[in-house]
């Protein structure tokens, strides 16, 4: 069946967080008393809840988006390209701009959006950060009444799973025994949180997110036994 997707119709995506405020302390009382009740279980009595904080990214309810990156296959006759580009700046403009992706060029029923673990966490996060900030859900995030094949996502750690629902493989793991090469990254995901509040630089978040981008489409293209991207074949828009 994965053979049979057409590349042209699949938009890659990947997403960086960061917490909503760049320390505990600047939330508000009842939002920090929310923090420390959702986060109980995760913490355990190893961090206190402002010493837990640097994860908040992570939840929706306390995170909020910065970089939406997105790829997509071109392909005329021999030529192949992925292009890529990237959504950031005010979360709720990165919303609008990607709605308007969405709507604009990946609406038909025949488009499918795929990400690394996006279905446990990219899409979701999406779609609820689109809700707190006043956005209707485009077709594509709107999951209410669809039965499981009508969903229009992919996800390439579940396509890796086959089956195996508690196993979970990171996309630079996955990258790794695929022979995949890995792209130079000066960071990981734990830093964006500090790139973004303290060294406010945004482009190296939008690069670190592209590659995250390419190789999510890498791995896509090994997973159909398919001739890797090449250098030149990767083009930004």
């Amino acid at each position: 069946m994965l053979y049979k997707l057409n590349l042209e119709h699949i938009l890659f995506l990947d997403i960086e967080t960061v917490p909503q405020q760049q320390h505990f302390t600047d939330l508000d009382e009842t939002a920090q008393l929310l923090w420390e009740q959702k986060t109980q279980y995760q913490r355990k009595e190893e961090f206190t809840p402002e010493e837990f904080y640097d994860r908040a990214g992570i939840w929706a309810e306390f995170g909020k988006i910065v970089c939406i990156s997105v790829g997509y296959f071109k392909i005329q006759g021999d030529l192949r390209t992925f292009r890529t580009t990237s959504f950031y700046g005010d979360e709720t403009k990165i919303l609008k701009d990607f709605k308007q992706l969405l709507t604009g060029y990946f609406s038909s029923v025949k488009h499918l959006l795929c990400a690394h673990n996006g279905k446990e966490f990219d899409f979701p996060y999406i779609a609820r950060r689109m809700i707190i900030n006043g956005i209707n859900l485009p077709y594509k995030l709107d999951l209410f009444g669809k039965k499981p094949w009508e969903i229009p996502h992919l996800d390439t750690m579940e396509l890796w799973k086959f089956g195996d629902y508690k196993h979970y493989t990171s996309l630079k793991l996955l990258a790794h025994i695929l022979g995949i090469p890995s792209p130079k990254e000066d960071m990981d995901g734990g830093m964006v949180k500090d790139v973004f509040y303290k060294e406010k630089d945004i482009d190296r978040i939008i690069n670190y997110c592209e590659l995250d981008v390419v190789t999510t489409a890498q791995v896509f293209l090994r997973l159909r036994n398919e001739e890797l991207l090449s250098d030149d074949e990767i083009k930004k828009v």
